[in-house]
């Protein structure tokens, strides 16, 4: 049996995630979900959700976020590791609320909570400290006894989330015909948000020029094509560049486009690509539809080779990251040493959101933070 790891004073993990429809009849739904009170007509909604219905109205998340809960348990396990792990989604079901309600009725009272976003922005992050925090409202609304609820500090530089992708551009630089290999250039890709909102991630003393979402993505794109270099012996060109742009078209987001950046690569004579979407933990819509049918199809057009690299999803060294990340979080909060494991220029996050940390247009309580009102 292994020794027995101690997460005190936690009782619980919370995997957060976006959730997605899981068939044709969910799809509209779902996203009046997404967008409630933008007032978004539903013929729009339709038009916008043509994507899900190419994939007979599925989206593959939350099958990938059951099959990360596996590896989850089976890894704490493993390890000795008694925590158990529950699973509730921001936009469908299993939601939030009903989580967090089935959790206090199981009697835990500290939570752990992982969210599927490795990186800070209001979408990625404060958002879903706000839906913790009207979750908790509705529970406290019920009479029902409230848990403490901490959320994991951003792990997009842990070595459980970037050595897998690592390994996934050597495999698809791999499957590149061998006279384009050598001088295939590296497109990392993520999601593009306003870039008002990329200015203000992040704590407030690092806002502006993108702040903190971009810095983090740029530190990650760095320490992934030094590891392919240092591996195939080739200093391949490389460049982040967005995709899944949405919103209103005079509103500026984060440039270039991928399919934009393919068209440039051709221009310049680029051999082949691999697009690395650094910005997701698992192969869900936006990887599905985006690179793998719309990028794949303009590179198509264009005559240029492109293979799409591996996201983490559940893989077991993110699995182990989770572990590690978990144990971390308990040693700090019960005043034992701490070691923060993270690589790359910027070091490890926040446990803490501070005030002013990817601030919402319209403020709104938010959980997991200096600024909780569910300390």
């Amino acid at each position: 049996m292994p020794e027995a790891l101690d997460a005190t004073p936690y009782d619980a993990l919370l995997l957060l995630s976006f959730g997605g429809p899981e068939g044709p009849d969910e799809v509209v739904p779902f996203l009046e979900n997404v967008t409630r009170g933008r007032g978004i007509p539903k013929e729009r909604l339709k038009e916008v959700g043509q994507h899900y219905f190419l994939f007979d109205g599925i989206s593959p998340i939350n099958d990938q976020n059951r099959t990360l809960l596996d590896a989850l348990r089976k890894d704490f396990a493993e390890h000795g590791l008694d925590l158990p792990v529950y699973w509730g989604n921001r936009n469908w079901a299993p939601y939030l609320t009903d989580t967090l309600r089935e959790m206090a009725a199981d009697g835990r009272r500290r939570i752990l909570v992982l969210a599927t976003s490795a990186y800070a922005s209001y979408s990625g992050c404060r958002q879903y400290r706000e839906d913790l925090a009207g979750a908790l409202a509705v529970l406290e609304g019920e009479g029902l006894g409230l848990p403490r609820v901490d959320k994991l500090r951003h792990y997009f530089n842990h070595p459980g989330f970037v050595e897998p992708m690592t390994e996934g551009v050597l495999r698809s630089l791999a499957e590149l015909p061998e006279e384009v290999r050598e001088g295939a250039h590296l497109v990392f890709t993520t999601h593009s948000i306003p870039v008002a909102a990329a200015d203000t991630s992040g704590p407030a003393e690092g806002h502006g020029d993108g702040g903190a979402y971009v810095r983090q993505h740029l530190d990650v794109a760095r320490l992934i094509a030094e590891a392919v270099r240092e591996e195939t012996g080739t200093d391949r060109p490389w460049k982040l560049v967005y995709q899944s742009r949405s919103g209103a078209p005079h509103v500026p987001w984060l440039e270039p486009d991928v399919c934009d950046h393919l068209e440039e690569l051709h221009g310049a004579g680029a051999p082949a690509a691999v697009m690395v979407p650094i910005g997701f933990v698992s192969d869900h819509m936006e990887v599905l539809y985006d690179l793998d049918t719309e990028a794949r199809v303009k590179a198509e057009e264009l005559g240029l080779p492109v293979r799409r690299s591996a996201t983490v999803g559940s893989d077991p060294r993110f699995a182990a990251a989770v572990r590690d990340l978990v144990l971390e979080r308990a040693a700090a909060e019960s005043g034992r040493r701490v070691t923060r494991c993270a690589l790359g220029a910027l070091g490890a996050s926040h446990d803490l959101c501070p005030v002013g940390c990817c601030p919402a247009r319209t403020p709104k309580p938010a959980a997991a933070g200096t600024d909780s009102p569910y300390a």
